[in-house]
């Protein structure tokens, strides 16, 4: 399991927009970067520039998961039929650790993966800690008993500024089933995202 070293809140800063849609981000209040060169004037971005925001955007997104990682999901995206920022999204959806915040079972992606690698979720009746476990159409998510109790899942679940998505079926508060493999236009981003131009990044 990969663990984002920097300051979560600072990925915000940089792309100027609240990508997790917390109302905590510091984005709210300062929409200007970090430091002390944050409130420079923007010159016009490059194309280069533009696809390689769109990938930190989208990769940050996803709990800052390796460049490894991301690039080997592209590489599978790209080998399969259709649309390949279609696939892309599609496998980074299919991520546990995505399934169990999309299911408001944490609530953040971060307390997603740690709910996960520290053997609070169980897959299909089986204790899965694997965050990058890829979940298949039909599965079944739900919490072992001592997650049940935890103040941080009771926290996700009562969160008003987000909902659970129609391809997560919720059976109760502590189970879900992954009903089907979402489009780009059904993912609740709170920021709009470019896979695109991820495509056109890794395509070069």
């Amino acid at each position: 399991m990969s663990k984002r070293k920097s300051a979560k809140h600072k990925l915000d800063r940089r792309m100027g927009e609240n990508i997790w849609g917390r109302p905590n981000s510091p984005v709210n209040r300062r929409s200007y970067g970090p430091g002390q060169h944050g409130q420079r004037r923007k010159g016009k971005m490059s194309d280069f520039g533009l696809q390689l925001r769109a990938k930190q955007k989208l990769k940050g997104y996803y709990g800052d998961v390796t460049e490894k990682q991301f690039k080997r999901t592209y590489q599978e995206a790209s080998r399969m039929k259709g649309d390949t920022g279609q696939n892309l999204i599609g496998l980074l959806e299919r991520r546990l650790d995505m399934v169990v915040y999309r299911a408001k079972f944490a609530p953040t992606i971060f307390a997603a993966r740690q709910i996960v690698s520290h053997g609070h979720i169980r897959v299909n009746g089986v204790k899965c800690n694997v965050a990058s476990r890829r979940i298949n159409v039909g599965d079944v998510i739900s919490l072992g008993d001592k997650a049940k109790e935890m103040a941080l899942i009771i926290e996700a679940q009562s969160l008003p500024e987000r909902d659970i998505p129609d391809y997560v079926s919720a059976d109760g508060t502590d189970k879900i089933t992954y009903s089907r493999v979402p489009t780009l236009d059904e993912v609740p981003y709170p920021v709009t995202m470019e896979p695109n131009l991820v495509v056109e990044f890794y395509s070069r």
